[in-house]
């Protein structure tokens, strides 16, 4: 099995789903799209942050536990899945999670209590899944390492509200946590990718890419237009080559893009 890590915007997505079809194996993704609790986190961490500003030194997230458990339990799920293939990877690993709870306990967004529980909870899925591991098996750990700019730009290219430093300002100082709390939990890894772009990524994606020279059309906010895919920059958006010539880049977090006959596969 091969895991995954990184900061947020750091590409693991992009690098799983390469890899994976590289490798003839399964991708696992984190669940953003589908998980429910992540955009009340982030509402959470805000009113948790002015109440702490305002002489509220108790004030917690109540969703920080909720968050932590949930990526917990589905993590929990895709390893047991993962491991039935040697090859299968994984975009983040189970010690981020840990980390990501200890680091919103020290912050006052969950409690000691609440990370005791987790604590407890966590040892006991990591010793059934070691019990469940072939004894000969080999797992792979890769980090990808990337700056507070490099995060930062890519989080706005995504294009998710609750993730704009932009509508929080509190995000700021969480973010630059964040990176220090990735710089020691580098320390656990022999394997690190350090990037300020894709372009490690680029030759490999653009072999992959499926519909690449194939018509799409772009389906833009501000009004739908056709052309022709012809790849990835090595920031990661497509660029697609309009009727009159231009290249125009698409990034998939504020577009949707698919064949003139449906979306491709």
């Amino acid at each position: 099995m091969i895991t995954l890590a990184g900061i947020i915007g750091s590409g693991k997505s992009s690098l799983t789903q390469i890899l994976a079809q590289e490798l003839g194996s399964e991708p696992f993704f984190e669940p953003v799209e589908d998980n429910p609790v992540l955009p009340l986190f982030y509402k959470g961490n805000e009113i948790a942050a002015k109440k702490r500003q305002a002489g509220d030194k108790e004030a917690t997230n109540p969703y920080a536990y909720l968050l932590q458990t949930f990526f917990l339990n589905r993590r929990f799920m895709m390893m047991k899945q993962a491991m039935q293939h040697p090859n299968n990877i994984l975009d983040r690993s189970i010690y981020e999670d840990a980390m990501f709870m200890k680091m919103n306990t020290d912050m006052g967004n969950a409690t000691q209590i609440e990370y005791a529980t987790y604590q407890e909870l966590l040892g006991h899925m990591l010793t059934e899944l070691k019990a469940a591991t072939p004894t000969n098996d080999t797992d792979l750990m890769v980090l990808i390492k990337v700056s507070y700019d490099t995060m930062i730009k890519r989080i706005q290219k995504r294009g998710r509200k609750y993730e704009q430093i932009s509508t929080d300002p509190s995000l700021i100082e969480y973010y630059q946590r964040l990176l220090r709390y990735y710089a020691d939990f580098e320390k656990n890894y022999e394997l690190i990718l350090e990037t300020l772009d894709l372009s490690f990524l680029q030759e490999s994606y653009n072999v992959l890419l499926v519909n690449r020279d194939a018509a799409v059309k772009v389906l833009d906010p501000k009004g739908e237009y056709t052309g022709v895919a012809k790849g990835i920059d090595q920031d990661g958006d497509l660029l697609v080559e309009t009727e009159d010539k231009t290249v125009k880049k698409v990034y998939a977090g504020e577009v949707s893009v698919r064949g003139l006959y449906g979306y491709a596969e």
